[in-house]
């Protein structure tokens, strides 16, 4: 799984995105063509007036002039705003867009993949880069689009009066561009470098906050602080950079504009010498210099925004372009009713090189229920994730209700599987959200309110002064104990063909396990269930044990027999369980 070898260009990632919003661009597109049409109208009324005056024309004739100076002024004005109005609303809808589809992307690659991707990087490539486009998009680009329209006219209208300036103004815009986009070419790796920089700044930061109380208890806080101040100072060094290079072209920019103008208006007075030109053509050319040179002023101040921008988007382009690993099938459909689980052959590594499976044959039949145990590290846990099929073997295969995993689509194979793991999470939502995962389980508050009885957590409920819809935030409201019966009553609701339990109740004290016995019996009945524990008493209810050693299976029979056998491996650990409690006896 990697980028694919040609990635979208930037380009034509937001053509894509643009082309819904055709017929609205079309529509701003025609406003802007007028809102930029009728400022070249203001310096050629200021001509005419001060032409006017020289003159000694009537003062009718000066106010109409002045009247109609201030009408296309003040409705030039008006219709800026109304684009700038709707560029805004269409650049941040299709930032919206953008962002819900790199996220909807991003959550459907392969864990391979976000281990290698913290969630602070995935936070910044999301929303920090997205942005970046869209405050561009917003600005920038109308300004762009704006000052094309506006060059034709200051080049057509400037010919009118004489084509030598029409010439020489045309020459300091060709020179402007020039620059900008010479240097824009030069300076965009700079800040794509700076992005990639604060990614992992805030990627570390968002590792450092998770592991806030390991850090403190073992005092480790300067290290942390040290490992901030080396980000920061590698965020410093690619910003500035960065922003010698892009900064740069606004200084020369300004002092092409500079130039221009000074020949512009050497030009002018020259030819009002000679009586080629009047003081008003004069006034109204070098006045179509500055109406030319501000806009794209503005432009070149906004360059290092239109750099982050360019580089955003070539991210956001590589990461859509990001395939999984995990290719989706397309059937056959599972049967209704348990499901049998088999491994065949199964290796995997996690693309180490060192098998944590290696070879591993298991049947579960369909209906019943399996312990797996095992030393920390034997490969319990991987059998889990792999029959979800979080991850594909590397060789081998697994079967759910006879069908290769590979060959089911994933939305029919995790809606028909249970997973609780030791670490629950909670959500910051109301605690219907919590149950039904934000609507993705479809349930009345008569089945919510059961599934919390059935777990024992009745009442919990009662003391909640809003129901279902209390807000919790996050764990913080809940002990361990309470967020690992809401994760069962989560997967009651689901109703899967096949539960797995993963260290379920490793954190959970004596009397809450006893709780949680009952709402696992009737979790696992009718259920095929793979149960992966320390803990061996949470394996009483079991049918058959598998023992795990260095990835292999050592040990693979019915629990009853295993446990009265004082060769097996599962008796000692029993016998070992034990030992602690005649210890204290």
């Amino acid at each position: 799984m990697s980028p694919t070898s040609n990635p979208p260009n930037d380009a034509r990632l937001l053509a894509a995105y643009l082309r819904p919003e055709r017929r609205q661009l079309s529509a701003l597109v025609g406003i802007l063509v007028v809102a930029m049409i009728l400022p070249l109208a203001g310096p050629v009324l200021v001509g005419r007036f001060v032409d006017s005056a020289l003159a000694g024309d009537a003062l009718s004739v000066l106010l109409g002039l002045a009247a109609a100076f201030l009408i296309t002024t003040l409705t030039g004005d008006g219709l800026q705003l109304v684009v700038t109005w709707l560029s805004v609303r269409m650049a941040w809808r299709v930032g919206n867009n953008l962002r819900g589809d790199l996220c909807h992307h991003a959550l459907s690659l392969d864990l391979d993949w976000h281990g290698d991707h913290s969630p602070g990087q995935l936070i910044e490539r999301i929303d920090g880069d997205i942005d970046a486009v869209t405050r561009f998009a917003s600005t920038a680009v109308l300004q762009l689009i704006g000052n094309a329209i506006l060059v034709v006219g200051v080049l057509a209208i400037s010919a009118v009066i004489d084509w030598r300036a029409s010439i020489l103004i045309g020459l300091t815009i060709a020179a402007a561009l020039v620059v900008m986009v010479k240097l824009r070419r030069v300076a965009v790796p700079y800040y794509d470098d700076e992005r990639e920089v604060q990614a992992k700044l805030y990627g570390d930061v968002e590792e450092r906050l998770g592991g806030l109380e390991d850090l403190r208890a073992n005092g480790a806080g300067r290290w942390a602080e040290h490992r901030l101040q080396q980000h920061s100072a590698g965020w410093w060094r690619t910003a500035r950079r960065a922003a010698v290079r892009g900064d740069g072209s606004i200084s020369i920019a300004g002092a092409v504009f500079a130039a221009g103008s000074a020949l512009i208006l050497a030009f002018g007075v020259w030819s009002s010498r000679r009586g080629d030109m009047s003081v008003g053509q004069v006034l109204t050319l070098l006045r179509f210099s500055q109406l030319v040179s501000d806009p794209l002023w503005r432009v070149a101040e906004q360059l290092a925004e239109a750099q982050k921008a360019i580089a955003g988007t070539r991210r956001a382009a590589r990461l859509l372009a990001t395939h999984t690993a995990l290719v989706d099938g397309d059937g056959p459909d599972l049967g209704a009713g348990a499901l049998s689980v088999e491994l065949k052959d199964v290796t995997f590594g996690y693309g180490t090189g060192h098998p944590v499976l290696d070879g591993v044959d298991l049947v579960v039949p369909a209906g019943t229920s399996l312990g797996i145990v095992g030393r920390t590290g034997s490969g319990k846990t991987t059998i889990g994730r792999l029959v979800a099929r979080l991850w594909d073997t590397e060789a081998g295969a697994i079967l759910v209700g006879g069908a290769d995993v590979r060959s089911l689509r994933l939305a029919d194979l995790r809606g028909r599987i249970g997973i609780v793991t030791q670490e629950v999470e909670l959500f910051r939502a109301s605690l219907r959200d919590n149950l039904t995962v934000f609507g993705t389980l479809a349930a009345t508050d008569a089945e919510l309110e059961q599934a919390l009885t059935d777990v024992g957590l009745e009442p919990w409920l009662r003391s909640l002064p809003n129901g279902l819809d209390q807000h919790l935030d996050g764990q913080a409201e809940l002990s361990a104990g309470e967020g690992q019966l809401l994760a069962f009553a989560r997967v009651l609701l689901a109703d899967p063909a096949v539960v797995i339990l993963d260290e379920a109740s490793s954190r959970l004290d004596p009397l809450t396990e006893a709780r949680l016995a009952t709402a696992t019996d009737r979790l696992l009945a009718g259920r095929t269930s793979l149960i992966i524990a320390h803990r061996l008493a949470t394996l009483d209810r079991v049918d058959r044990i598998c023992v795990l050693e260095h990835g292999r299976v050592v040990e693979h029979d019915e629990r009853a027999l295993l446990a009265i056998d004082t060769s097996s491996r599962f008796h000692q650990l029993l016998e070992a369980g034990r030992a602690p409690e005649e210890v204290t006896k």
